[in-house]
């Protein structure tokens, strides 16, 4: 329907706040494209009492400073 202060558009021809309006009495005619989605449950995990296959892996810690040999080098070092 056309409210009283827009002004008549042509033949077949929808604005969009038309369009907007109408599309309530649309959806509710018009078939569900899909169900609702269900609720997931979590998978079934490694067994209990199975061990872990994978390990984790380990990163060397790549430290880049050059430490002194011993100790009566570092206190040269520091003088």
């Amino acid at each position: 329907l056309r409210r009283p202060w827009e002004r008549p558009a042509e033949p077949r021809r929808l604005t969009p706040a038309r369009v907007r309006r109408g599309f309530r009495n649309v959806r509710a005619t018009a078939a569900r494209p899909a169900a609702a989605p269900k609720p997931s449950k979590p998978g079934p995990g490694r067994p209990p009492g199975s061990k872990n296959k994978h390990r984790a892996k380990r990163h060397d810690v790549g430290k880049t400073v050059k430490r002194a040999e011993s100790i009566k080098e570092h206190q040269a070092r520091r003088g």
